[in-house]
Protein backbone atom coordinates (compact mmCIF):
# COMPACT_ATOMS: atom_id res chain seq x y z
CA UNK A 1 0.00 0.00 0.00
CA UNK A 2 1.41 3.40 -0.98
CA UNK A 3 1.74 6.28 1.46
CA UNK A 4 -1.07 8.15 -0.32
CA UNK A 5 -3.50 5.22 -0.21
CA UNK A 6 -2.65 4.59 3.46
CA UNK A 7 -3.50 8.19 4.32
CA UNK A 8 -6.71 7.95 2.34
CA UNK A 9 -7.64 4.82 4.27
CA UNK A 10 -7.01 6.51 7.61
CA UNK A 11 -9.08 9.50 6.52
CA UNK A 12 -11.99 7.23 5.60
CA UNK A 13 -11.76 5.52 8.99
CA UNK A 14 -11.79 8.89 10.75
CA UNK A 15 -14.80 10.04 8.76
CA UNK A 16 -16.62 6.79 9.52
CA UNK A 17 -15.86 7.12 13.22
CA UNK A 18 -17.12 10.67 13.34
CA UNK A 19 -20.25 9.66 11.45
CA UNK A 20 -21.22 7.17 14.16
CA UNK A 21 -20.19 9.46 17.01
CA UNK A 22 -17.01 7.60 18.04
CA UNK A 23 -13.65 9.18 18.88
CA UNK A 24 -11.32 9.08 15.88
CA UNK A 25 -8.96 6.60 17.58
CA UNK A 26 -11.68 4.24 18.81
CA UNK A 27 -10.68 1.55 16.30
CA UNK A 28 -7.57 0.94 18.45
CA UNK A 29 -9.90 -0.60 21.05
CA UNK A 30 -10.80 -4.26 20.50
CA UNK A 31 -14.43 -5.31 20.55
CA UNK A 32 -15.33 -6.13 24.14
CA UNK A 33 -18.85 -6.26 25.61
CA UNK A 34 -17.62 -4.80 28.91
CA UNK A 35 -16.21 -1.75 27.12
CA UNK A 36 -19.29 -1.12 24.98
CA UNK A 37 -21.63 -1.67 27.94
CA UNK A 38 -19.66 0.76 30.13
CA UNK A 39 -19.61 3.46 27.46
CA UNK A 40 -23.36 3.06 26.96
CA UNK A 41 -23.99 3.20 30.69
CA UNK A 42 -21.89 6.32 31.13
CA UNK A 43 -24.27 8.22 28.89
CA UNK A 44 -26.72 8.10 31.82
CA UNK A 45 -24.34 8.37 34.79
CA UNK A 46 -20.59 8.00 35.46
CA UNK A 47 -20.97 4.66 37.27
CA UNK A 48 -21.62 1.44 35.37
CA UNK A 49 -22.20 -1.87 37.18
CA UNK A 50 -22.01 -5.14 35.29
CA UNK A 51 -25.11 -7.37 35.76
CA UNK A 52 -22.79 -9.96 37.36
CA UNK A 53 -22.28 -7.55 40.28
CA UNK A 54 -25.81 -6.18 40.44
CA UNK A 55 -26.69 -8.07 43.62
CA UNK A 56 -23.47 -7.21 45.45
CA UNK A 57 -23.41 -3.55 44.40
CA UNK A 58 -26.88 -2.22 45.12
CA UNK A 59 -28.43 1.17 44.52
CA UNK A 60 -27.14 2.49 47.85
CA UNK A 61 -23.52 1.83 46.84
CA UNK A 62 -24.04 3.46 43.47
CA UNK A 63 -25.51 6.57 45.11
CA UNK A 64 -22.50 6.81 47.42
CA UNK A 65 -20.14 6.56 44.45
CA UNK A 66 -22.04 9.20 42.51
CA UNK A 67 -21.95 11.55 45.49
CA UNK A 68 -18.20 11.05 45.91
CA UNK A 69 -17.53 11.53 42.18
CA UNK A 70 -19.34 14.86 42.34
CA UNK A 71 -16.60 16.14 44.68
CA UNK A 72 -13.66 14.83 42.63
CA UNK A 73 -11.18 17.36 41.16
CA UNK A 74 -11.46 15.77 37.69
CA UNK A 75 -14.17 13.97 35.70
CA UNK A 76 -14.41 10.35 36.86
CA UNK A 77 -15.89 7.30 35.14
CA UNK A 78 -16.29 4.03 37.03
CA UNK A 79 -16.93 0.54 35.67
CA UNK A 80 -17.59 -2.33 38.06
CA UNK A 81 -16.86 -5.28 35.78
CA UNK A 82 -15.16 -8.71 35.90
CA UNK A 83 -11.49 -8.85 34.91
CA UNK A 84 -8.77 -11.47 34.81
CA UNK A 85 -6.10 -13.21 32.78
CA UNK A 86 -8.75 -15.10 30.78
CA UNK A 87 -10.07 -11.85 29.23
CA UNK A 88 -8.52 -9.99 26.30
CA UNK A 89 -6.44 -7.74 28.55
CA UNK A 90 -4.73 -10.85 30.02
CA UNK A 91 -4.91 -9.54 33.56
CA UNK A 92 -3.70 -6.04 32.61
CA UNK A 93 -6.66 -4.17 34.10
CA UNK A 94 -5.05 -0.78 33.43
CA UNK A 95 -5.15 -1.71 29.75
CA UNK A 96 -8.88 -2.42 30.02
CA UNK A 97 -9.39 0.97 31.67
CA UNK A 98 -7.44 2.57 28.81
CA UNK A 99 -9.70 0.89 26.24
CA UNK A 100 -12.73 2.25 28.06
CA UNK A 101 -11.24 5.75 28.21
CA UNK A 102 -10.48 5.88 24.49
CA UNK A 103 -13.81 4.31 23.56
CA UNK A 104 -15.65 6.86 25.68
CA UNK A 105 -13.61 9.67 24.15
CA UNK A 106 -13.85 12.10 27.08
CA UNK A 107 -11.05 13.39 29.32
CA UNK A 108 -11.10 12.10 32.86
CA UNK A 109 -9.99 9.48 35.35
CA UNK A 110 -11.22 6.00 34.40
CA UNK A 111 -11.56 3.40 37.13
CA UNK A 112 -12.22 -0.32 36.84
CA UNK A 113 -13.46 -2.04 39.99
CA UNK A 114 -13.28 -5.82 40.30
CA UNK A 115 -14.03 -7.35 43.69
CA UNK A 116 -11.72 -5.70 46.23
CA UNK A 117 -9.29 -3.95 43.83
CA UNK A 118 -9.76 -0.67 42.00
CA UNK A 119 -7.53 0.16 39.04
CA UNK A 120 -7.37 3.59 37.42
CA UNK A 121 -5.82 5.49 34.51
CA UNK A 122 -5.83 9.16 33.59
CA UNK A 123 -6.90 10.16 30.09
CA UNK A 124 -6.15 13.56 28.55
CA UNK A 125 -6.06 15.32 31.92
CA UNK A 126 -3.25 16.93 33.90
CA UNK A 127 -3.63 14.63 36.85
CA UNK A 128 -2.28 11.39 38.30
CA UNK A 129 -3.89 8.73 40.47
CA UNK A 130 -2.50 6.01 42.73
CA UNK A 131 -2.83 3.36 40.01
CA UNK A 132 -4.63 0.88 42.22
CA UNK A 133 -6.09 0.56 45.68
CA UNK A 134 -7.10 -2.51 47.67
CA UNK A 135 -10.39 -2.51 49.53
CA UNK A 136 -11.37 -4.48 52.60
CA UNK A 137 -14.58 -5.84 51.08
CA UNK A 138 -15.82 -6.53 47.56
CA UNK A 139 -19.25 -5.39 48.71
CA UNK A 140 -18.05 -1.86 49.46
CA UNK A 141 -16.77 -0.40 46.17
CA UNK A 142 -17.76 3.08 47.34
CA UNK A 143 -15.04 2.95 50.00
CA UNK A 144 -12.48 1.83 47.40
CA UNK A 145 -13.54 4.64 45.09
CA UNK A 146 -13.25 7.21 47.85
CA UNK A 147 -9.75 6.02 48.72
CA UNK A 148 -8.67 6.19 45.09
CA UNK A 149 -10.06 9.68 44.59
CA UNK A 150 -8.28 10.84 47.74
CA UNK A 151 -5.02 9.89 46.03
CA UNK A 152 -5.57 11.92 42.85
CA UNK A 153 -3.16 14.79 42.34
CA UNK A 154 -3.62 17.56 39.78
CA UNK A 155 -0.79 19.77 38.52
CA UNK A 156 0.36 21.51 35.37
CA UNK A 157 3.52 19.43 35.50
CA UNK A 158 1.51 16.39 34.45
CA UNK A 159 1.10 15.80 30.72
CA UNK A 160 -2.46 15.43 29.44
CA UNK A 161 -1.74 12.22 27.56
CA UNK A 162 -4.14 9.59 26.26
CA UNK A 163 -4.51 6.38 28.25
CA UNK A 164 -2.54 3.34 27.16
CA UNK A 165 -4.37 1.05 24.72
CA UNK A 166 -1.60 -1.41 23.88
CA UNK A 167 -0.10 -4.20 26.02
CA UNK A 168 3.09 -3.52 27.91
CA UNK A 169 6.26 -4.91 26.31
CA UNK A 170 7.44 -8.23 27.73
CA UNK A 171 9.83 -8.05 30.61
CA UNK A 172 13.49 -8.18 29.67
CA UNK A 173 14.99 -11.64 30.00
CA UNK A 174 17.85 -11.29 32.45
CA UNK A 175 19.29 -14.76 31.87
CA UNK A 176 22.75 -14.80 30.38
CA UNK A 177 23.98 -17.30 27.77
CA UNK A 178 26.76 -19.68 28.85
CA UNK A 179 30.28 -18.56 28.04
CA UNK A 180 31.76 -20.01 24.89
CA UNK A 181 34.73 -22.31 25.33
CA UNK A 182 38.03 -20.93 24.10
CA UNK A 183 41.57 -22.19 24.50
CA UNK A 184 42.64 -18.89 26.00
CA UNK A 185 39.98 -19.04 28.71
CA UNK A 186 40.82 -22.67 29.45
CA UNK A 187 44.52 -21.84 29.83
CA UNK A 188 43.71 -18.80 31.92
CA UNK A 189 41.39 -20.76 34.20
CA UNK A 190 43.94 -23.59 34.39
CA UNK A 191 46.76 -21.25 35.30
CA UNK A 192 44.58 -19.56 37.89
CA UNK A 193 43.74 -22.91 39.46
CA UNK A 194 47.35 -23.97 39.39
CA UNK A 195 48.50 -20.77 41.08
CA UNK A 196 45.91 -21.21 43.82
CA UNK A 197 47.03 -24.80 44.26
CA UNK A 198 50.67 -23.80 44.52
CA UNK A 199 49.90 -21.05 47.00
CA UNK A 200 47.82 -23.39 49.11
CA UNK A 201 50.53 -26.04 48.99
CA UNK A 202 53.22 -23.58 49.94
CA UNK A 203 51.17 -22.35 52.89
CA UNK A 204 50.57 -25.91 54.09
CA UNK A 205 54.24 -26.82 53.66
CA UNK A 206 55.23 -23.76 55.64
CA UNK A 207 52.94 -24.75 58.49
CA UNK A 208 54.32 -28.30 58.53
CA UNK A 209 57.94 -27.16 58.50
CA UNK A 210 57.19 -24.67 61.23
CA UNK A 211 55.64 -27.34 63.44
CA UNK A 212 58.57 -29.70 62.74
CA UNK A 213 61.09 -27.05 63.72
CA UNK A 214 59.19 -26.30 66.92
CA UNK A 215 59.08 -29.97 67.87
CA UNK A 216 62.77 -30.41 67.08
CA UNK A 217 63.62 -27.35 69.16
CA UNK A 218 61.70 -28.68 72.15
CA UNK A 219 63.20 -32.14 71.73
CA UNK A 220 66.66 -30.66 71.65
CA UNK A 221 66.07 -28.87 74.93
CA UNK A 222 65.35 -32.16 76.85
CA UNK A 223 68.55 -33.98 75.79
Amino acid sequence: MTSLSRRAGLLLLAVAALAVGLPVNAWSVPADPRVSAAVTGWKEQPVYVDPQYAEEVGAAQVEKMLARIATAPVPVYVAVVPTGSWFQEKGDTALLAGWMAVANGKPGMYLVVDDSITYGVDHLIKASGPGRVYGKSAKDPAAQLSEYLDGIRTSDRYEAEPARTTPLPPREDRTYPPEKFTVGKAISNGLGGAMLGLMGGALLAGLVLGMAALVARRGGGRS
